[in-house]
């Protein structure tokens, strides 16, 4: 991980004419959380793996405070949490918890689709989602899943802040993070680039009709059944294990 320089040996900024000092762009415990973030995203730390906030302290070369503050955040996103008296540990999801965040993510981005659809930015919109499917397209020529998983991930972030409602915004922001681990997780449980494109390409055509109820019956077959597609790619995995071993 990236050393992050220990907030004593920064200048200390002047203070203005209101009293007030000028806020850094991001505290020392907002970049401790993006490094631990990535970490776990990119699969650095196990799910269930524990995280010891003097060892963390140790590598980032700063004190306890800013690591408890940012394993704190992260707890507030999901991707970790905290077990009493025994410390704090990525979050392993199970099929209850994936059911319950495309739940969420059916019930926030529908919505979204209501609101974007009933707008004079609907052609803009459509247009800024068929680029970023044409650059799965792209990805995908490269075999590249993880390019697809964060084009994927735009995708829709792009769909629900077109809504232009804060509190909407606000509440699909809470369950990024989630997504994100969960499609980290159930990658290997699609049948492949392709069908994954073309269910964007779909939706995207259905967002361009009158029709919102059909959008909003495409909506939960876009995304599948997070269930079947994590027994799947946990099928996968340990088939590619069996085969390193052998």
């Amino acid at each position: 991980m990236t050393s992050i320089e220990p907030a004593g040996r920064r200048a200390t900024p002047k203070r203005g004419t209101n009293g007030f000092k000028p806020l850094p762009r991001q505290t020392l415990s907002g970049q401790i959380a993006e490094e631990i973030r990535t970490a776990i995203l990119e699969h650095k730390f196990g799910l269930g793996a524990q995280l010891n906030e003097q060892e963390l302290a140790e590598q980032f070369r700063v004190s306890r405070g800013p690591v408890r503050e940012a394993l704190q955040r992260l707890i507030q996103e999901g991707l970790v949490v905290s077990a009493p008296h025994r410390g704090v540990f990525v979050t392993e999801l199970n099929s209850s918890d994936l059911a319950d965040i495309y739940l969420a993510r059916e019930t926030l981005e529908g919505a979204a689709i209501r609101i974007v659809m009933q707008s004079e930015r609907l052609f803009e919109v459509r247009r800024l989602l068929t680029r970023i499917t044409e650059d799965m397209g792209e990805a995908a020529k490269r075999d590249d899943w993880l390019a697809i998983t964060e084009l994927d991930l735009r995708f829709h972030r792009e769909l629900v802040a077109a809504s232009q409602s804060p509190r909407l915004i606000r509440m699909y922001t809470t369950v990024q993070a989630e997504t994100k681990l969960c499609l980290h997780m159930l990658i290997g449980g699609y049948r492949g680039s392709d069908a994954f494109i073309e269910e964007h390409r779909r939706l995207v055509a259905l967002l361009g009709g009158d029709d919102v109820d059909q959008v909003l019956d495409e909506l939960p077959r876009h995304f599948g059944d997070p269930s079947k597609n994590l027994n799947t790619a946990n099928r996968r995995r340990d088939r590619r294990k069996k085969n390193k071993a052998a």
